[in-house]
C-alpha cells in the first residue's frame, strides 16, 4: 500500500533544509507510521533529492512525524536553480513510498 492511502504530508523550507510532515488520516495508524517510517526507509527512498541528514521527530500530542532534512534543496531557494526549489513535491514523493500493514 502506498502512503498516502492512510495519511497526508505536508513540505516546508528553511535555506537547504526541508521538513517533511507525515500524518495519518486515523491517529491509529500513527503507531503503525512510527514503526514504519524511518529515517533509513525515507533517506533512501528519497534519495535522489535528500542528500545531507534526516532527523525524525514524532509528535505524539498531535500523532504526526516530521522528518528535518538537511542538504534537501540544492543549495537552498535563493541559491538554486531547481524547478523545485522550495521542495514541495517532496511531500508527495515521500507518500508515494511502499508499506505493508
Amino acid at each position: 500500500m502506498k502512503l498516502y492511502e492512510i495519511a497526508h504530508s505536508r513540505a516546508g523550507d528553511k535555506g537547504n533544509i526541508s521538513t517533511l510532515s507525515l500524518i495519518p488520516f486515523q491517529e491509529d495508524h500513527y503507531k503503525l507510521l512510527c514503526q514504519k517510517i524511518t529515517v533509513e526507509r525515507v533517506k533512501k527512498h528519497l534519495s535522489e533529492h535528500l542528500k545531507g541528514e534526516i532527523k525524525r521527530f514524532e509528535l505524539e500530542n498531535i500523532s504526526s512525524l516530521l522528518f528535518v532534512c538537511e542538504d534537501a534543496l540544492a543549495g537552498g531557494v535563493t541559491t538554486s536553480l531547481a524547478l523545485d526549489a522550495h521542495g514541495k513535491c517532496l511531500s508527495s514523493a515521500l507518500l508515494e513510498m511502499e508499506i505493508e500493514l
